[in-house]
């Protein structure tokens, strides 16, 4: 697994389709996700550290996560297929590691509130930056 970091976030109110854009923390090589507008902005909030009035999806699911006793120890973005990539988040409650199915905007965004790791796997870094989509 290669370390990520957020480089960029990308959002164009006029589409439905915004752009982040995750970059190795430890070297050159970095590529772009598609993802919807409420998740570019829910990561967005994030990062400016905003806070609402009252809690939206992703804040919800972290609270649960929260009120469960677990906590979120790292985010992977796993696979790729048909140019569609595939994202879990790695639970831990007491001693007992949990991976959920997560689409990777959803786990970025989730990431993003408490400064969570967030990982690649290496085949699918190797496919990206090797198609020529990484930026």
């Amino acid at each position: 697994m290669i370390h990520m970091v957020l480089s960029k976030i990308m959002i164009t109110e006029t589409s439905d389709h915004q752009i982040i854009v995750l970059k190795e923390k430890e070297g050159q090589r970095s590529f772009p996700i598609v993802i919807g507008l409420n998740e570019a902005w829910a990561i967005d909030r994030a990062v400016k550290g905003i806070t609402t009035p009252r809690p939206l999806t992703h804040d919800l699911i972290y609270s649960v996560i929260k009120e469960l006793n677990a906590g979120i120890l790292r985010v992977v973005i796993n696979d790729l297929k048909n140019n569609t990539f595939y994202a879990k988040i790695v639970l831990q409650q007491n001693s007992a590691i949990m991976e959920i199915d997560s689409r990777p905007s959803d786990a970025i965004a989730l990431a993003m509130q408490k400064n969570t790791p967030i990982f690649v796997a290496k085949k699918v870094l190797e496919e990206v930056c090797s198609s020529g989509d990484n930026l």
